[in-house]
């Protein structure tokens, strides 16, 4: 997980575009949206691209086969590597293998590779339980 620390307006901007032009003005909402993959609770990531968010939840390892990472497109071995899942519409799943840890794996893709991973996450549809 990188050391970035985020201000309130930061999160305003990124969560809360609207609300952040408001309070903020035009000029100060022109920065890059964040980008990037975060760890959170049990294992699981987030990637978060300006105000989208997408959860990445570890499923159990099966097989002995090396596995090819999504994001740095290296081969690495089961030990090396981890596959997620990611709910991105109504029985819509992707499944998407990192390497683990994934700071050095951002490090290898860097932008390019982190915004084309995005790209194939987002826009995540509303699932709606009726």
């Amino acid at each position: 997980m990188s050391d970035q620390h985020h201000s309130a307006a930061d999160l305003l901007r990124e969560l809360f575009p609207d609300t952040h032009r408001e309070l903020f003005g035009e000029a100060a909402s022109e920065r890059a949206p964040t980008l990037g993959l975060y760890e959170v609770a049990d294992g699981r990531l987030a990637l978060v691209h300006g105000d989208q968010l997408a959860e990445f939840t570890p499923i159990a390892p099966k097989g002995s086969s090396a596995l090819h990472c999504d994001l740095c497109h290296y081969t690495r071995s089961r030990s090396e590597a981890q596959i997620y899942r990611v709910v991105v519409a109504a029985r819509r799943t992707r499944y998407i293998t990192l390497c683990s840890p994934t700071d050095p794996c951002q490090k290898r893709a860097g932008v390019g590779g982190l915004t084309h991973l995005a790209d194939r996450i987002f826009p995540i549809e509303t699932v709606h339980s009726e």
